[in-house]
């Protein structure tokens, strides 16, 4: 269903926006994360299970809540960029963007010509309303909005020329790819990693644009609020569902009866 992305016009108006991340691809639990209130469901089609054919359910859960969905893909793909968003995905993140180059392209391929080269199937696509929307065409460029990854000390350097790509939305700090470049692969403490995070961050910071991450370990998401973060994943499916079980099942086997 084709509707203002609520989410993009609350960053860019300088708010933030708590979300949950999702791998498990399954509707019913989206439908859940969503009820219960999160400003996004960041949809995982790179780590997580699914294909853009197996998004429609999801999305249409979704549809019925006021979350909005950001859906992660593989990889810098145009054509699988394409698909999603036809699909009716409201906003996308790009993986391990790390040069402005490649941050164009991924704006160029959520866009139709003459801004982009996103390819048109605007009659048919669901993102379309099956070519119901008659306000997809001149809206869809600027309601959908793009976040880009930052997973590597290479964009690390980019980082003031990849922020000034027009269209790229919002830059997320992923740290644990990140500290992974500079041989300390989920060491978030190390100081060369820290140093690292700290870059990027002050490279965001300076181009004014809503910056996203994840919690890190000792630090969580509220946390990155305070630390000037403006769109912050709470936790994942899995994790709520391992972390409520593993509790429960380790209080019961201390138990005496």
């Amino acid at each position: 269903m084709f509707k203002a992305n609520t989410l993009k016009r609350k960053l860019l108006a300088g708010g933030r926006v708590l979300g949950c991340w999702t791998t498990l691809g399954h509707p019913q639990i989206a439908e859940i994360l969503a009820l219960a209130g999160f400003d996004f469901l960041l949809l995982d089609q790179e780590h997580g299970v699914g294909d853009p054919s197996a998004l429609v359910g999801i999305l249409q859960a979704i549809s019925a809540t006021p979350t909005t969905s950001v859906v992660r893909i593989p990889s810098n793909d145009p054509v699988y960029l394409k698909r999603v968003l036809d699909m009716g995905a409201e906003s996308v993140m790009i993986p391990n963007v790390e040069s402005a180059d490649e941050a164009r392209a991924a704006v160029a391929a959520c866009r139709y010509p003459p801004r982009g080269r996103r390819g048109s199937a605007i009659g048919s696509a669901r993102a379309s309303n099956y070519g119901m929307a008659a306000n997809y065409r001149s809206e869809a460029d600027d309601n959908i909005l793009i976040v880009g990854q930052i997973e590597s000390a290479r964009a690390v350097d980019a980082i003031d020329e990849i922020a000034a790509v027009e269209g790229l939305d919002v830059l997320f700090i992923g740290p644990h790819d990140l500290s992974g470049t500079i041989g300390h692969l989920g060491d978030l403490k190390h100081p060369d990693v820290v140093e690292l995070i700290a870059r990027a961050e002050a490279g965001i910071r300076r181009s004014g644009k809503p910056m996203g991450t994840v919690p890190h370990p000792g630090v969580g998401w509220a946390d990155m609020f305070k630390r000037g973060y403006h769109f912050v994943n709470a936790g994942s499916d899995v994790s709520r569902l391992r972390d409520q079980a593993l509790a429960d099942v380790k209080t019961f086997r201390g138990m005496t009866f």
